[in-house]
């Protein structure tokens, strides 16, 4: 089979052309980096302006690459939020960086489906060894290893994580009190808990009045209570209900709030209940000695999770996840249809990832994790973590000097939370205002930050995280929100 570009035949596969395409996709992605501050952060088009651009139908006849990445460039670019822009602040960083996208290739190029042991024994195998190698960076108990009884499996994202695992700790419930009990299964978090949560229990079939976020306050930093937490322990189990999962924090996304993982880790099992720890974004920071005491009280965990394509430099979807007892993953998750069986798997010698996540089908992940710990170190991924949190906390100096703002919330990492405070104002007025600094900062193309509610505040999140930021752009992005600020209060 071919198709022909330019004139030649361009076949399905074919190592002298895929070398001629191949280099010149990296010449234009290379391009793209070096040029990417002269787009603006934010995509400034209308929703369904692509519609408009491109035809009704795909081409009968091939096209040349040359016309389709001029396409890209004239249609497809514009319409891209660049979050790899060392002016992108908003949400959480999500890392590109050479080593991942390198092993990002390799793992294309490679192109295999590693469901089993069996369909690539190097893809199941490197996966264990660099979760192995990242969890001993976090000093992880070893219950977490591959060697014990738990082990690590990259999963898409976060979310993933979370359901997976929700579903193990129901399985194993219903399994010991039968199916019935399904309706009484109780599920924790914090108002502050990730929204995956939510989700999480809408697909496990546990009832939305069962899930329990309860209310944090600011003199807790944001973090859940423990207090709080035994109080809806006991409410529901004198209700005739079944505490059954807890997900804890390290890193809230509205502020990085840290939840105290040891107090709730033994409230959890003095009640038999599953402990969860979402660390997607700031596990990454907890390599770096001064930050590993956060995940103090990690060893009363079951599972636990970070993203390493958020802020660990390697290109999404990398999100890692170790569990203490694979089994419980296995039980509830596992198929074994007989085009699929083979005599590694029937002889449980091996380990098939396919029973450790909802898709049956996975990529190679691993290679590009791998290529991230090797080609970068452990001491370089220490720095660039170090960097952002002192570029971040240059942020927080630069906002407290002004007295026209406040920080909403202790800086944890390299998230800054802050609000523009006119004097005389109310609190519905100073919302409005804080609303319209966002649009016109984002508006502006220059940067892109996002927004959450405190407490009833609203307020701006800075969240230095992009590969390519320096601190250039950290001043000159606070240097904006001035301008915009002051326009806004003569306006007001």
């Amino acid at each position: 089979m071919y198709v022909r570009d330019n004139g030649l035949d361009l076949k399905a596969m074919d190592a002298e052309q895929l070398r001629e395409n191949g280099h010149k996709m990296v010449d234009f992605i290379a391009d793209y980096y070096k040029n990417i501050e002269k787009f603006p952060v934010l995509s400034q088009v209308e929703p369904g302006y692509l519609q408009k651009l491109l035809p009704d139908c795909a081409p009968m006849q091939p096209e040349s690459l040359q016309a389709v990445l001029q396409d890209v460039q004239t249609k497809i670019l514009p319409g891209v939020t660049h979050w790899q822009s060392p002016d992108y602040f908003a949400y959480f960083p999500s890392n590109g960086s050479v080593a991942g996208f390198i092993g990002e290739m390799l793992s294309a190029g490679i192109n295999m489906v590693g469901f089993s042991w069996i369909t690539s024994p190097a893809a199941t195998e490197l996966e264990m060894i660099v979760l192995d190698w990242l969890a001993n960076l976090l000093k992880l108990p070893n219950d977490f290893l591959s060697k014990g009884p738990g082990g690590g499996v990259i999963q898409g994202t976060a979310s993933e994580a979370l359901l997976v695992v929700l579903l193990a700790a129901r399985d194993k419930v219903l399994r010991e009190l039968g199916k019935d009990a399904l309706g009484k299964l109780v599920v924790y978090g914090s108002d502050q808990t990730h929204s995956s949560l939510l989700k999480a229990c809408q697909i496990a079939g546990i009832h939305s009045e069962n899930c329990r976020l309860l209310k944090t306050e600011t003199c807790n930093e944001y973090a859940l209570s423990p207090e709080s937490l035994t109080d809806a322990i006991s409410h529901d189990v004198a209700s005739g209900l079944i505490p059954l999962f807890l997900c804890a924090t390290v890193g809230t996304t509205s502020s990085t709030a840290v939840d105290p993982l040891l107090a709730l880790g033994k409230i959890t099992k003095r009640n038999n209940m599953w402990f969860h720890v979402d660390a997607a974004y700031a596990g990454s920071a907890c390599i770096c000695p001064e930050y590993r005491h956060h995940l103090n009280g990690i060893e009363e965990a079951d599972s636990f999770n970070m993203n390493c394509h958020k802020w660990f430099l390697t290109n999404f979807d990398c999100s890692a996840l170790w569990i203490k007892d694979r089994n419980a993953l296995i039980q509830s998750l596992a198929t074994n249809p007989e085009f699929l069986k083979n005599k590694a798997s029937q002889g449980s010698a091996v380990v098939d990832y396919k029973d450790w996540q909802i898709p049956l089908g996975r990529r190679f992940r691993s290679l590009k994790l791998w290529m991230v710990l090797r080609l970068y170190g452990v001491k370089n991924l220490q720095s660039y973590i170090r960097n952002h949190i002192n570029l971040a906390k240059h942020f927080e100096d630069l906002v407290a000097q002004d007295s026209r703002f406040e920080i909403v919330a202790t800086r944890t990492f390299s998230l800054v939370c802050f609000r523009l405070l006119p004097a005389n104002k109310n609190e519905d007025c100073v919302n409005k205002l804080n609303r319209d600094l966002l649009d016109a900062i984002n508006s502006s193309g220059k940067i892109f930050i996002s927004h959450t509610v405190l407490s009833g505040k609203y307020v701006l999140r800075f969240v230095v995280g992009a590969p390519l930021t320096e601190e250039r752009h950290v001043i000159a992005a606070w240097k904006l929100f001035q301008e915009a600020a002051s326009t806004l209060l003569e306006s007001s």
